[in-house]
């Protein structure tokens, strides 16, 4: 039995070295102009130092730029992948074929993940990114768990798969945040990054918040629930999923180490004895509940429900 990946988005550049000695695999990072809903911000010097402490720990560092892009940023986009060619990261993540051109003209040998977020919803496609260069697709978010396993039997790639964290409900290019307030005659500072912890939809029927945060490419509107399939990764790991990633958005350095060392001991556990991981899942799920903020209840998101668009 293969075990998978272990990935996670760290909001910092302190952050490698502790989640790495946590069980961390690898690790992705970049920044916002590039990169969509990373839990923190690396500028170049960042990256370069990342990849640096990572591959000292013999772990592996993707870069994102699976951003929207415009016109007004292609022009930037064979500039940063040739800093990447540089500093040698594992792979950069692309939603845009725009980075998958750019890469062939100047960073050929990059390695190059495909991951849109929304459209990542069959094999057939996931093989046709394959095919353009592509050497891993990352699914969709919506996706049922029976889909998850049906695409990786037929991929000729390697599939990546969130398991914990929130997930993105809603993007749109426009601060809507900053023109809403800038209307009342408010002037409302979006932060770099934008991650103001306090700002909700609340939605009173389903008595849901929903976190919304802004940062460069637009306004973002998040899950009310975080993802946790720890107590439900035998199918996963059964099916030979590549890759297992914890999203670090809107988290702490200590949440997300104390995730990972639980994730660390689920998947060993259930690799090297089966047995002993059903009889301890439902503890590591209660020790997962002690760190989870109060207002993030945990479910299985799509992995056991039909997805309505």
């Amino acid at each position: 039995m293969n075990k998978p990946e272990l990935l996670v988005t760290p909001t910092s550049v302190e952050d490698i070295e502790r989640l790495a000695k946590a069980g961390a695999d690898a690790f992705v990072i970049g920044e916002q102009k590039f990169g969509l809903r990373l839990a923190g911000e690396f500028n170049r010097n960042e990256v370069k130092e990342a990849i640096e402490i990572a591959h000292r720990l013999k772990k592996k560092v993707y870069v994102a730029m699976n951003a929207i892009f415009h016109n007004d940023k292609v022009d930037e986009l064979t500039d940063y992948l040739a800093f990447l060619h540089e500093v040698k990261p594992d792979a950069v993540v692309f939603g845009d074929p725009a980075v998958l051109m750019a890469a062939k003209e100047v960073a050929p040998n990059l390695k190059l993940q495909w991951s849109t977020e929304t459209t990542a919803t069959n094999w057939f496609t996931c093989n046709y990114w394959g095919r353009k260069g592509a050497s891993r697709a990352i699914l969709a978010r919506e996706l049922s768990l029976d889909s998850v396993i049906d695409t990786k039997e037929k991929t000729e790639v390697e599939i990546e798969v969130q398991i914990h964290g929130m997930t993105c409900m809603f993007q749109s290019k426009r601060m809507l945040i900053g023109n809403y307030f800038r209307y009342q005659g408010k002037n409302l500072k979006i932060e770099q990054y934008g991650m103001d912890e306090s700002l909700y939809l609340y939605d009173p029927e389903r008595d849901n918040r929903y976190p919304i945060f802004e940062d460069e490419n637009g306004t973002h509107i998040m899950s009310p629930n975080d993802v946790c399939m720890i107590d439900e990764l035998d199918e996963l790991i059964d099916a030979e999923v590549d890759s297992l990633k914890i999203d670090g958005v809107l988290k702490s350095s200590y949440y997300l180490e104390t995730i990972v060392a639980l994730y660390r001991k689920a998947i060993d556990t259930y690799v090297e004895d089966e047995d002993k991981y059903f009889e301890m899942k439902d503890e590591l799920y209660r020790e997962v509940q002690k760190v989870q903020p109060k207002n993030r209840d945990l479910d299985t998101g799509f992995f056991f429900k039909e997805t309505v668009y």
